[in-house]
């Protein structure tokens, strides 16, 4: 089984410019891929992930690298970094990585309902320590309330439409999996112009802003960007990897803060996204950014 398939690899190492024996952070392991780089380049690893089922997958694949103590791994969540640093003697990292894509494991295998591609139930929980479901929203959050999350984190234009087909949906019968799910939301925007976003299914956008919303990633992310800021190491690097403008908005105008301020200067002035032939071999890479600093 590949857990994740790494994006934007070469350049996320490059970005660190790893030392030998320097201490970073891989904010989201998932597959473990850029922690392995980052090893294989000399660097120790302190790699955190919400996901059980990836810190699992990344111990059984990583036994020797943490039997000589170069990998340690944390279940938890990135907006706890400065903690997870401290209880792990991990201060003053030289660099932290934070990947924020879904893993390919998460969609086309968790069984957690990320992906409309398979009929799975509506939960979209990264941890199971979390209360809220995708199920809970599509089945008793009201219409405006819906609305509020599809047209703001989806930035879906038919919001409006979607919400009303679903409240009077579920009004017939439950609304319990991701295929019911997304057959509400394409019969809603039937003969309904799409735009430039025609090419893709219309429950694509509708699926992200709930997977924002269980998962409180933006709040999140703001969050834990600003914590590992605080502890990173003079001199020490902080890259980021997005995959929507939501997330790469946050990110932009957190680093050009910390830039305006004096505390960090930008290590390259327009985001780096993924070649053309990366794209070609992981379609989940085309939309990725990834964007660095440096603290002074």
């Amino acid at each position: 089984m590949i857990f994740h398939k790494p994006v934007l690899l070469k350049e996320a190492i490059e970005s660190l410019k790893i030392r030998a024996n320097g201490k970073y952070m891989d904010a989201t392991i998932g597959g473990g891929g850029h922690a392995r780089a980052i090893i294989e380049e000399g660097g120790i690893v302190l790699g955190i992930d919400q996901d059980p089922e990836a810190i699992e997958y990344v111990r059984e694949k990583s036994k020797f690298k943490i039997q000589n103590s170069k990998l340690v791994l944390v279940r938890g969540n990135f907006l706890d970094i400065k903690e997870i640093a401290h209880l792990n003697n991990f201060e003053k990292p030289d660099g932290i990585l934070f990947d924020l894509g879904i893993s390919s494991y998460q969609l086309d295998e968790s069984g957690r309902g990320f992906s409309f591609l398979r009929n799975e139930p509506l939960d979209m929980r990264m941890s199971k320590d979390s209360e809220l479901t995708a199920w809970e929203i599509v089945s008793r959050w009201n219409k405006d309330e819906l609305y509020q999350i599809f047209s703001k984190l989806g930035e879906e234009p038919n919001s409006r439409a979607i919400s009303d087909s679903i409240v009077r949906a579920r009004r017939l019968r439950p609304i319990n999996t991701t295929g019911e799910l997304a057959d509400v939301v394409a019969e809603s925007v039937r003969g309904k112009k799409t735009g430039r976003l025609a090419r893709r299914h219309p429950a694509t956008r509708i699926f992200q802003a709930l997977r924002i919303t269980v998962n409180r990633e933006l709040e999140n992310l703001e969050k834990g960007l600003k914590g590992g800021f605080e502890i990173l190491a003079g001199g020490g690097r902080l890259s980021v990897i997005s995959f929507h403008s939501l997330e790469d908005r946050i990110v932009k105008s957190f680093f050009r803060k910390l830039v305006f301020s004096g505390s960090a200067e930008l290590t390259n002035k327009k985001p780096i996204v993924p070649k053309i032939q990366e794209i070609r071999e992981n379609r989940r890479a085309r939309s990725a950014k990834l964007r660095t600093i440096e603290k002074i």
